[in-house]
């Protein structure tokens, strides 16, 4: 039986005191691979923020992977996090840090104070999206898709039931971003839910999942057209 990870009801989202998106209903199931499509500024990346508690819920009703987006407080976020996974375009890596100590750090953050124990789940995850060998270099040191290979093994640190990506290949060369893709696919595969926003047409093409679209202060399911 698959469970609720995301649930919003009669939502409003405001960004900077201006309303994005209203009257959204949009839910996630586990094991659910969720496209947010749109053009730049139709709210995507707010909807997300609000799921992973960046911005507050300016009406409606919401809960994502347990927690009440309504009740949620600033001391609750780091908890969330510890259950989400956030992959983000332009990879928000530590520049002054090896890419080890970039995710030995997110562990410390969020309570892991054993250090065998800290340096095994930060190479299995590393060896997971196939960076494992560059754990003493530092970001610009790699390239884009390696950056964003950390910045994915970085959000898989905790276990989390969902990942949360903005534009996870925005900076991305296409085959690369080919590559990327079929990271999350294989996540997807092992049990993770995603939610991911995108403008890349040719990956939702490739990469089927559900899709919903930001246009107009609103957000709908776009059912695919089958091909005749």
């Amino acid at each position: 039986m698959q469970n609720t990870v995301i649930s919003l009801q009669n939502v409003t989202i405001q960004n900077e005191n201006k309303v994005v998106l209203t009257d959204i209903n949009f839910e996630v199931l586990s094991g659910d691979f969720v496209f947010l499509i749109g053009k730049t500024g139709s709210g995507k990346s707010s909807l997300l923020k609000v799921l992973y508690g960046d911005l507050n819920l300016s009406k409606g009703n919401g809960s994502i992977a347990g927690y009440d987006l309504e009740q949620l407080k600033d001391r609750d976020i780091p908890f969330l996090r510890r259950k989400l996974g956030v992959v983000f375009q332009d990879f928000k890596l530590l520049p002054d840090r090896t890419v080890f100590d970039n995710l030995a750090f997110v562990l410390k953050a969020t309570g892991w104070d054993d250090k065998k124990k800290i340096k095994t789940r930060v190479s299995e995850v590393l060896n997971m999206v196939n960076v494992g060998a560059d754990f003493h270099k530092f970001p610009f040191e790699l390239s884009g898709g390696e950056q964003q290979r950390v910045a994915i093994a970085r959000s898989l640190l905790n276990h989390p039931e969902l990942i949360i990506a903005d534009e996870p290949t925005g900076n991305l060369d296409p085959e690369t971003s080919q590559e990327i893709m079929q990271l999350f696919k294989e996540l997807h595969t092992g049990g993770i839910s995603i939610v991911m926003a995108t403008h890349d047409y040719n990956m939702i093409v490739k990469f089927p999942g559900k899709i919903f679209q930001c246009n107009n202060g609103k957000l709908q399911e776009v059912v695919a057209k089958k091909e005749a």
